[in-house]
């Protein structure tokens, strides 16, 4: 149980025992830290059920929390709501469990699950660029958070390989470069192993593919020929389509490793061709399929839509699949290779509709239940005019771009903090990039994921406030803290010993370390991964409080040196358990 779990249990018992249903008894930190620690609002509920007075109720309850052994201090407040805080012995003994734990008291599910994560989503042969972060940002903390309570969790980065714009990229090719073996049908192999292009040739051909289509309608039409042969098996379209892939996902996966972001599977739309045939027979067979205007369609819409659910487009007129048909084959791909008990998509929320008709056919074909996909959508990160974020020049910014660039600043910090003058070369490559790129991570995953946020450099390198180079800050100043504690001492606190609290610092980084299950739980049901961002900020707050006012490997009195030499390990640990969860590397020093 979390620490709200057990003192929601101890107050439900007070409430039971007067007559009243236990669940009134939810219990939650306090609003007002300065008051109480914890508070219960279950007084006024069960007094408006039952048309009485709630502090009468109040009253009743906390008569039977009076002396309890967790219980320091309850009072009664306003119209009914019980405050109380813990007695020092209570709060000491689930402090010792906690920091006895590997994962410093993170939360545990109960109901472990098999789920795969949908998260990445670039499309081959474009540059990675400011548009994927969020994706990849988010995806990889919910991933990590997931696998800290226990799931069995697998992420999917799913390439975009396999619409129009393979048979753009093909067709564009075949205009400038004709004689090549891949577009004589007569060749039948072998084909060469090393691609015809380079991946600088193959971004540089995408866009001006795109635009000669919509310029040209022939050039089109010879687009949409070649992506239905590439779909239906054409040797050299095939091959030509391999070197693409690979020349792009060579380049991704060292992006995304500066970004610390790594996928279980690097699969794509084109994995789930070889389903898509029977998928499309089975469809039929279960009448879910009608043909409009040559092409094979299904009705999703519902009476109950408040809003245009238009259908589903399965195979086109010209017998191309698209989206909808390979995410839903994809689903059959994961059903058949991880059997996943849940299917989460991170994906931005302009994509909101197509989950909603993905869902529908997947659990009127009877593939997967619609309750257990979600479509876990995210706001964009703009700039200060409030717009999808550009470059100076109105470009989209490349992904590579930026992360240089938030390494060039934190550079610059370290510089003028003076933090850097000793660095070794070694460091010096090293420590900017994690600084810089845990202030992108952490500045992005501390907004609420459904909204928008602006980039700000400046704030989020900063080494106070809420941002990521703070949180490194406290995690590598405690380092030095522990750095000047006796040997000693140090193995007694690692041995195991009962915490004794003078001050009222020491309560609150207690209070705040047995937080963390709750915080962790919240940021897993709601998919929201800012409000465990906000607990480890807390934690590093009421850390810097108790650094300010508690003198900890020198503290004379030996009883409390020993509790706060702990306390600060049991901090240490917890925010490395938080930041390692999110894929926030912490450098060894700053």
């Amino acid at each position: 149980m979390t620490l709200t779990d057990e003192l929601s249990s101890i107050v439900g018992d007070a409430f039971e025992a007067n007559g009243f249903d236990r669940k009134f008894g939810q219990v939650r930190v306090s609003d007002r830290p300065d008051l109480c620690q914890f508070q219960c609002n279950g007084a006024l509920a069960v007094a408006k059920s039952e048309g009485r007075n709630p502090r009468e109720i109040g009253q009743l309850v906390l008569d039977r929390l009076v002396g309890h052994n967790s219980i320091e201090h309850v009072a009664l407040a306003g119209p009914g709501f019980l405050n109380f805080d813990l007695n020092d012995e209570f709060l000491g003994e689930k402090l010792k469990a906690v920091a006895s734990t590997e994962s410093l008291g993170a939360y545990g599910a109960s109901n472990k699950e098999k789920i795969v994560i949908d998260y990445g989503g670039p499309n081959v042969a474009k540059p990675l660029h400011v548009g994927h972060l969020r994706s990849a940002i988010i995806g990889e903390a919910l991933k990590g958070i997931l696998r800290l309570a226990g799931h069995e969790v697998t992420g999917d980065i799913h390439l975009g390989d396999w619409g129009l714009q393979m048979g753009q990229l093909i067709s564009e090719l075949a205009v400038r470069q004709p004689d090549l073996v891949y577009f004589d049908p007569a060749y039948t192999g072998p084909y060469p192993e090393e691609p015809p292009i380079t991946l600088k040739d193959l971004e540089e051909l995408y866009p001006i593919a795109s635009a000669a289509c919509k310029a040209d309608n022939a050039r089109a039409e010879q687009a949409r020929v070649a992506t239905q042969e590439l779909q239906t098996g054409r040797a050299g379209y095939r091959a030509l389509w391999r070197h693409f892939v690979d020349l792009s996902i060579a380049d991704m996966k060292n992006n995304y490793a500066d970004l610390s972001v790594e996928f279980d599977v690097w699969k794509g739309e084109a994995d789930a061709d070889p389903y898509i045939e029977e998928m499309v027979k089975d469809l039929e067979a279960k009448s879910l399929v009608e043909l409009s205007d040559g092409a094979k369609i299904i009705r999703v819409s519902r009476e109950s839509d408040k809003k245009e659910v238009p259908p589903v487009i399965l195979v086109n007129s010209k017998g191309a699949v698209g989206y909808h048909a390979t995410d839903i084959a994809t689903i059959l791909d994961r059903k058949k290779n991880h059997d996943p008990d849940r299917i989460l998509y991170v994906v931005d929320n302009r994509q909101a509709l197509h989950f909603e008709q993905l869902y529908r056919v997947a659990d009127a074909a009877g593939y997967f239940p619609e309750e257990r996909l979600e479509h876990l959508g995210f706001g964009t990160m703009n700039g200060p005019d409030k717009k999808p974020f550009k470059t100076r020049e109105g470009g989209v910014l490349k992904l590579r771009d930026l992360i240089d660039l938030v390494t060039e600043k934190a550079r610059e910090r370290l510089a003028s903090s003076g933090f850097s003058d000793d660095y070794t070369e070694e460091e010096m490559a090293l420590i900017p990039q994690q600084i810089g790129v845990a202030a992108l991570k952490f500045a992005d995953l501390s907004n609420p994921r459904t909204t928008d946020y602006v980039f700000d450099l400046e704030r989020f390198v900063a080494f106070e406030g809420k941002t990521g180079p703070y949180l490194l800050y406290a995690v590598v100043r405690v380092d030095a803290v522990l750095s000047k504690a006796a040997k000693e001492d140090l193995a007694t606190v690692e041995g195991g010993l009962d915490f004794v609290f003078q001050k009222e610092e020491e309560r609150r980084v207690a209070l705040t370390l047995l937080e963390f299950a709750d915080a962790m739980r919240s940021s897993i049901d709601k998919r929201l991964p800012h409000i465990l961002c906000e607990h480890a900020y807390t934690l590093a707050q009421n850390f810097s409080k108790f650094y300010a006012a508690c003198r900890i490997s020198d503290e004379a009195d030996r009883s409390a040196r020993l509790t706060r030499i702990a306390l600060s390990i049991a901090v240490k640990r917890q925010l490395s358990v938080i930041l390692k969860a999110m894929a926030i590397p912490v450098p060894a020093r700053m």
